[in-house]
């Protein structure tokens, strides 16, 4: 009973998982593994509490493999050395070993790079655990080396069924703990099993009597959104915002915004984005969403949070209904490319400037006139670049 109620109740069978269906049902990968004895080198690839370490120990003892265990937080050299030894030494004795590496992106390039001979020639079967994108953590010869595997967050009907066979394992009756407090640990949760069974182990430590939402409450405090300012839910949110936008849908743009502005996310990041949206996707449709966004990011600085979430808002909101056009991101791409084309083209003649008489007598600015409006006969485009419009 010393033992954190999370860690009795993590699963050691493949049938006592909750969720992951889409790597553990008949005929998915892990359910491949484990039926044929035969594992792989993974990164395990998902958010806190859905099952990494959980899953790495059940492929290591349903395969008879030896499972070694060491963190990316605290490992250093002498670790990882260690765990190749005891590895060379099971190979020798006919056996396989996993080793297992939580917070595989923890790990320098250089502490990666030792990990791959030994991957490369079966001496450890590798599975490493990440919260991170491993396409940015994880060097890409391990990554050729090995399956990524995506777990989800779990959803709330796991959740609830984690909870439920706690309650049983436990022996809680429902008068100790009714079903409506285990939907609010459920809802509180965030989709993370250990999250919600280190709140309930505290609300039990908390009374002797009845596990009321109220006391969940107490226990759980407020939930701390799953978010990185520097990680991967910081680009997917920024990105959804983004798009919503672009799509017309304020209510989902705000939904995104009031996200990130929970998580402790830079406000004037989201308004410097604001900026750039509202010339690459609103542009010539709507030029005052231009200077709109920069007052935007001007009383941000100005004025700070809380209460320049309302100038952030009520930015979003114009920015999100605006009529949309791509007409200067396209002419911009496509100037861009006749400048990488064309690079020393000469300016015209007739365009150039005239300060001196040999210049004039050159053909310097010859036939132009400083009137507004005024379009010389010969245009004002080299004439290697033809009739090339970029607005058609």
């Amino acid at each position: 009973m010393s033992r954190p109620l999370a860690e009795r109740m993590r699963p050691e069978t493949l049938d006592d998982v909750v969720g992951q269906k889409h790597l553990l049902e008949q005929g998915q990968i892990i359910r491949q593994i484990i039926e044929r004895k035969q594992p792989t080198s993974l990164i395990l690839w998902g958010p806190p509490g859905s099952g990494k370490t959980t899953l790495a120990r059940i492929i290591a003892r349903e395969t008879g493999a030896e499972f070694i265990e060491i963190s990316a937080v605290t490992a250093g050299k002498a670790d990882i050395t260690k765990a190749v030894t005891d590895a060379q030494a099971n190979q020798r004795l006919g056996m396989r070993t996993i080793l297992f590496v939580d917070e595989i992106h923890r790990f320098n390039k250089a502490q990666q790079d030792t990990l791959l001979p030994h991957v490369e020639d079966g001496t450890i079967v590798l599975i490493g655990a990440t919260t991170e994108n491993p396409s940015f953590e994880v060097i890409t010869p391990l990554l050729s080396r090995s399956r990524v595997l995506v777990l989800q967050a779990h959803t709330k009907e796991d959740i609830v069924a984690i909870l439920k066979k706690t309650a049983k394992a436990e022996k809680l009756t429902a008068k100790r703990m009714p079903a409506k407090s285990i939907d609010l640990l459920a809802e509180l949760s965030g989709g993370d099993a250990r999250v919600a069974l280190g709140n309930l182990e505290l609300a039990l430590q908390l009374t002797d009597k009845t596990v009321s939402p109220a006391i969940i409450t107490t226990a759980a405090q407020k939930r701390v959104p799953g978010y990185d300012k520097a990680g991967e839910q910081h680009y997917n949110i920024i990105s959804a915002f983004i798009k919503s936008m672009r799509g017309s849908d304020a209510t989902a743009a705000l939904y995104y915004m009031a996200r990130m502005l929970q998580a402790g996310e830079d406000p004037k990041f989201i308004a410097r984005r604001m900026i750039i949206f509202a010339s690459e996707d609103i542009g010539l449709a709507a030029p005052a969403a231009l200077n709109l966004a920069v007052s935007t990011f001007l009383a941000v600085g100005r004025i700070g949070l809380p209460e320049a979430e309302y100038n952030l808002y009520h930015c979003a909101t114009i920015l999100a209904k605006a009529p949309k056009s791509r007409e200067v991101a396209n002419a911009m791409g496509a100037a861009k490319a006749a400048a990488r084309d064309y690079p020393d083209a000469p300016v015209p003649l007739h365009i150039r400037n005239a300060p001196t008489k040999l210049m004039k007598d050159l053909g310097y600015n010859k036939g132009y006139k400083w009137e507004a409006g005024y379009q010389h006969e010969k245009g004002f485009l080299p004439p290697e670049l033809g009739d090339i419009n970029f607005f058609a």
